[in-house]
């Protein structure tokens, strides 16, 4: 199996790679910084998520002519950070941080979908890519984080419009968006206070979890809008 892993450096990516490292021929991991390791299964490529980088990006990948890209990870995108807070009022919305949190949760996976369709179009492949519970529109019970809720949204919509495309073009092609639910990380850290113990997954147990859900679904020209226990999320 050959897989691709994008924003291979976040906790729950880190985990994806152990998790599948042992049964990969090729596992391309990209990242801001290159992944050190002694693995020779495992190739870093540096990309800074530019469409440029991405193109070189791809463009090393096609060098390697792998026989198939069997699995695409995109688990790379923003909550918050040092200059953007998710909003809790309409008053702390800005348009700067708006603009920057869907570049990196919307536009950048489109991105690289779109670099790696003439690699992906004629082959079996799986591709997940990281949504949220808090995209669906009809779930939206507590309003509040606007930027991020509105990215996930309109991932998902974009991955729907993809599904359908790849229904004609890319037939072996299935797109999953994923919900790893809370998961330890330092995304999640400024909200953990009021997540049940049982709730706060480890990156670990979400690896495991994806693996767990992905392996059985087949191909059917439609988008998989999941969580971690594989359970339908309304749009």
């Amino acid at each position: 199996m050959n897989s691709i892993v994008i924003g291979a450096n976040s906790a729950i990516a880190s985990a994806i790679i152990h998790q599948l490292a042992p049964s990969c021929d090729n596992l391309i991991a990209i990242s801001r910084k290159a992944l050190i390791t002694d693995n020779d299964n495992i190739n870093s490529i540096v990309c800074d998520y530019s469409e440029t980088s991405i193109t070189n990006a791809v463009e090393q990948i096609a060098k390697m002519q792998l026989p198939s890209i069997d699995r695409i990870y995109i688990c790379n995108g923003i909550l918050q950070n040092e200059t953007i807070q998710v909003e809790k009022r309409i008053e702390n919305f800005n348009r700067d941080a708006f603009l920057s949190v869907i570049n990196a949760n919307t536009i950048t996976p489109i991105l690289w979908l779109q670099a790696l369709f003439p690699l992906t179009r004629k082959q079996k492949c799986k591709v997940v890519v990281f949504s949220a519970r808090v995209g669906s529109i009809s779930d939206n019970r507590l309003g509040g984080w606007y930027s991020y809720r509105a990215s996930k949204a309109a991932l998902n919509m974009l991955l729907k419009n993809l599904s359908l495309e790849f229904a004609k073009r890319a037939k072996g092609v299935k797109i999953i968006a994923f919900h790893p639910g809370t998961t330890d990380t330092s995304l999640s850290k400024p909200f953990q206070q009021n997540i049940a113990k049982d709730k706060l997954f480890t990156p670990d147990f979400v690896a495991q979890q994806l693996e767990s859900v992905v392996n059985p679904i087949q191909t059917d020209g439609q988008l998989s809008y999941i969580d971690w226990q594989g359970k339908d999320i309304s749009w």
